[in-house]
């Protein structure tokens, strides 16, 4: 412990929230540890350091000097998630450098850069510059990054570009993924896709580690797939957010206790909790098969509808007139909650989810089953593994969504035979992510061998 204290991690997280969360999630666990804790981020989507005191935060400038952020611009915002990944790592490539050499010269030693995957072979390179060693945290699980990682055998074998004609096919290179599975994203640029997904695997082949918020209960082939193949040590010390250092209770707001009350008047296991996650966007016809679907399900909803997830429009404006007044207290539509109470909540009795990999864990970790409508990359990955592997949810593909498949698969997931069964499945899971943080525990080892990892730099 004491040598750690004199010991200092730098930490550079991707500014998007399904990044960043995790990214300070580790912070803690490393604090914890007696490390001190320097956080670098872009000036783009920044975190409020307020809320982290225990950190020092330095910002990294964008490298239009002088200039706008090129990413805050009115274009940037109507940009494929590709292409604004491309100039994410573009503005801030160069100005990253400088910052990770002026923190490097600082004067407190530095032991590692812990750099998101997706940063990939720029923080390489300027680890080596100043002499760093580097560490990699992946933010999605380890099967989906295996499947990334088969980029070049999915395209010679010739599944991707993915084919309408194929999207039930089994991949038997990858089972139990089917065609339609594979985390690919649609984009006007393919070959750009294809070269982030290149160097991010690269990036983590070239590291000193790759830590990874999963557990070995929930994914030891995949994890073990991983090791034959990249032979980088490995740290799977997940789930990060039930650590107990990072189970702190933030202050409650208002909405926050709405929430909570809305909650407590319902019967346990009754609510559908709906979210799709910080950047999915969907159809004002898709929004109103949605809402018409768990209207006509009769069973009480908690929906989280943040600002911009209805393409062209600020909230739920495409709402009927009355709608949500003829709901009454049956249902609840929201900007945001705190997802980690809500899923903690008696009340929940199922989650429908875009499949991200922190809901994913966040939702294992309370034994709530899932509804998985999956958007693009791992999100598919996750969600066929949901269904077909751990048998802790049932699908509704986006493509198929109406009004009657909600309400019949809604109705399904909290009330019938199959519920009750996927119900049992969620349960003997949340032990087992209970369980590898106990002493003894699987991930409880893997942050020992992780510290002292940091520590032999």
């Amino acid at each position: 412990m004491e040598a750690s204290k004199r010991r200092k991690v730098i930490m550079y997280p991707l500014p998007f929230p399904g990044h960043l969360n995790p990214m300070i999630q580790l912070a803690r666990i490393f604090h914890h540890r007696g490390f001190s804790v320097t956080i670098l981020h872009t000036s783009f989507n920044y975190p409020d350091p307020s809320h982290h005191p225990l950190f020092t935060f330095r910002t990294v400038p964008h490298n239009n000097e002088g200039g706008e952020d090129p990413l805050t611009q009115p274009e940037a915002s109507s940009m494929d998630l590709v292409v604004f990944i491309r100039l994410l790592r573009q503005t801030y490539a160069e100005t990253f450098r400088q910052s990770l050499a002026a923190e490097v010269g600082g004067g407190e030693a530095v032991c590692c850069l812990v750099s998101d995957a997706l940063w990939a072979r720029g923080t390489e390179v300027a680890a080596e510059e100043v002499g760093v060693r580097r560490l990699v945290l992946i933010t999605s699980g380890a099967a989906s990054f295996c499947a990334f990682a088969a980029y070049p055998l999915l395209r010679d074998k010739g599944y991707i570009p993915i084919q309408d004609s194929r999207l039930d096919e089994p991949v038997t290179e990858l089972s139990p993924l089917k065609v339609k599975d594979l985390p690919v994203m649609e984009t006007n640029e393919p070959e750009e896709l294809y070269r982030i997904v290149k160097d991010m695997v690269k990036g983590a082949e070239s590291s000193l580690g790759v830590i990874w918020n999963t557990f070995e209960d929930l994914e030891r082939l995949s994890l073990m797939d991983f090791s034959s193949k990249f032979h980088v040590p490995i740290f799977p010390i997940g789930p990060f957010h039930k650590h107990s250092y990072n189970l702190q209770l933030t202050t409650k707001n208002t909405e926050d206790h709405v929430i909570t009350d809305w909650l407590d008047k319902q019967d346990p296991q009754s609510v559908v909790y709906v979210s799709f996650g910080s950047l999915a966007d969907i159809e004002e016809k898709e929004f109103l098969e949605i809402a018409w679907g768990l209207r006509n399900s009769e069973r009480p909803f908690l929906w989280v509808v943040r600002p911009g997830l209805v393409r062209g429009a600020e909230w739920l404006e495409a709402l009927p007139s009355g709608f949500v007044e003829n709901i009454g207290q049956k249902g609840k539509f929201v900007k945001w909650v705190n997802q980690l109470e809500v899923l903690a909540h008696s009340a929940v009795g199922a989650f429908w989810t875009h499949c991200g990999w922190n809901s994913t864990l966040e939702s294992i970790c309370e034994g709530v089953p899932m509804i998985c409508t999956p958007c693009f990359t791992d999100q598919r990955v996750n969600a066929r593994y949901i269904i077909d592997v751990w048998r802790i949810g049932i699908e509704l593909e986006r493509s198929k969504i109406n009004m009657r498949e909600v309400e019949k698969v809604v109705v399904s997931s909290v009330l019938v035979e199959e519920g009750d069964r996927i119900r049992e499945m969620c349960l003997k899971l949340k032990e087992r992510a209970r369980v590898c943080l106990d002493k003894d525990g699987s991930s409880s080892k893997n942050l020992d061998k992780l510290v002292s990892h940091v520590l032999s730099f």
